[in-house]
């Protein structure tokens, strides 16, 4: 118990707390079980340790990470136990899914604590869609996205904005402050700043959060064999040289010398944690990958670190669109154009000579185009979709 507060010390003096993420006012933080799941390096554990550090009496807080040698001789449970003893009352668990059997533990100390508070993290949100089901209406679970433009603005130039709604830009009420100059920073911000993080080795960085989901959290969570975990990346990476596209999985299959229905596996955990985006025909959320429409890299910078040399600016515009609205708006496949968001608005994606003959006669349709800093009627500008949360 002594390592595991030293390092938890260590932890909180290293934490910044001048930006937080915009997930870090929407969470009920007093709810007795808190889960917040999400990619690889959205940086959950960072929110995390701000709220701690702004906001809890360190006596009464402990923080740990599942995979944590103690827990190799020590419980969940033992350390809840220890830990209310010493009059405990905060208890987060940073990377849940390392931890084998979390979800029967965790309801035990719900049942056996009713002083504690626990909040988890998960990289992964394979099998922690199971695990929180099992308890029930116990858990309190929130979805973590990457940085969107506006929070970008803000870490990395200083900028601040104000959140807006999606009528709200489409009825262009967005207000530029003076000294904010969008479409300068826009570009970097779909190169790099999808994630919270700069260092010049930032690339090989990216590559080894997609390396870990695909070889230790989907391949621990599905139990995949060497050979099998090679093939999701040889996926991943005829996804990435193609996105976006209509996916044949006959043909994929094929390549992979795989069945059909593995290859509908694959993509479905590659998804789920986080690395694609599939565009359906409906919403709904995961359902089966026959009404899957389209498949995107998950955002714009794993097109940029993971697609080809010469990646066409219109897969970026795209993948950043739909990146951005699905977190609070439900995104589609249009029969008419690139989009239908909330079943009502449908919408063409496309660069500052984008034309409108596409939509000319189909309502509540908009042209969002690149490199133009306001909009007029239906055309809006793409930087502004970056500014919902």
């Amino acid at each position: 118990m002594e390592r595991l507060q030293a390092a938890f010390d260590k932890l909180l003096r290293e934490t910044p707390t001048a930006f937080h993420r915009y997930m870090y006012a929407r969470i009920d933080w007093q709810a007795r079980i808190v889960g917040i799941l999400g990619p690889r390096g959205v940086g959950k554990t960072t929110m995390v340790l701000q709220y701690i550090k702004e906001n809890l009496q360190r006596g009464e807080t402990l923080y740990v990470v599942a995979e944590d040698l103690y827990f190799s001789r020590h419980s969940l449970l033992d350390l809840a136990d220890s830990f209310a003893r010493r009059g405990g009352r905060y208890l987060f668990i940073d990377e849940i899914h390392k931890y084998s059997d979390w979800s029967r533990e965790l309801k035990l100390i719900y049942d056996y604590h009713a002083e504690l508070h626990v909040c988890f993290t998960g990289s992964s949100v394979l099998d922690l869609k199971e695990g929180i089901s099992d308890l029930s209406r116990r858990v309190l679970t929130y979805e973590m996205q990457g940085l969107s433009f506006r929070e970008y603005l803000e870490l990395f130039h200083h900028q601040s904005l104000p959140c807006y709604s999606l009528e709200e830009i489409l009825k262009h009420e967005v207000v530029v402050p003076i000294g904010v100059l969008p479409l300068q920073h826009f570009g970097d911000y779909l190169l790099r700043g999808y994630y919270p993080f700069r260092d010049r080795n930032f690339e090989r960085y990216v590559m080894q959060m997609v390396n870990t989901s695909l070889e230790v959290d989907i391949a621990g969570y599905a139990d995949l064999s060497p050979s099998l975990v090679r093939k999701l990346k040889r996926l991943l990476g005829i996804i990435a040289q193609a996105a976006p596209f209509k996916p044949n999985f006959t043909q994929i299959g094929g390549q992979l010398e795989i069945s059909r229905n593995k290859v509908s596996d694959l993509c479905t955990w590659i998804e789920r944690a986080g690395l694609i985006g599939a565009l359906r025909q409906s919403t709904g959320g995961l359902q089966g990958l026959g009404k899957v429409d389209k498949i995107y890299l998950d955002n714009p910078v794993l097109v940029a670190v993971l697609g080809s040399e010469h990646v066409e600016i219109g897969t970026i515009r795209e993948t950043f669109f739909y990146n951005q609205l699905r977190v609070e708006h439900d995104v589609c496949a249009s029969a008419v154009s690139d989009f239908l968001v909330d079943g009502c608005y449908t919408m063409e994606v496309g660069g500052r000579k984008k034309k409108q003959s596409q939509i000319r006669d189909v309502p509540d349709a908009f042209v969002v185009k690149d490199d133009i800093e306001t909009g007029y009627g239906n055309i809006v500008p793409l930087w502004q979709f970056g500014l919902m949360y």
